[in-house]
């Protein structure tokens, strides 16, 4: 099994139409500061793929900062036998990039910015 790279896009539409489940494979802090709205949190510092929500039904896309992490989670899958091969390419970065939304927190005040609430 080899490492399957989508674009925001096509992670946005897979998560719309409920075929995927996202994962962020970042700390706490981070997901705490900013975040992919459903996205659940599996952070790689205690990464086990036997807890994953595995669901026959819908797919599992992981995402993390840039892409590096999220590829070592795939890699981690992949030697636990663990059938998932997916991450979200450039990660939320290129999520913001690609104009997606975000839920994130007001550093200053926080205030918490959701545009989907």
């Amino acid at each position: 099994m080899s490492l399957r790279e989508l674009d925001p896009k096509t992670a946005l539409k897979a998560l719309q139409s409920n075929e995927a489940i996202l994962i962020d494979v970042r700390e706490p802090r981070e997901y705490a500061s900013e975040r992919i709205h459903g996205a659940l949190l599996f952070p790689l510092s205690t990464f086990d793929p036997a807890a994953l929500p595995i669901d026959k039904n819908r797919g599992m896309i992981f995402h993390c900062g840039s892409g590096k992490r999220s590829a070592d989670a795939v890699a981690r899958c992949q030697a636990a036998g663990v059938p998932i091969d997916t991450h979200v390419r450039g990660g939320i970065l290129a999520w913001k990039q690609a104009g997606l939304a975000t839920i994130a927190i007001d550093p200053a005040t926080g205030a918490m910015f959701d545009p989907q609430a």
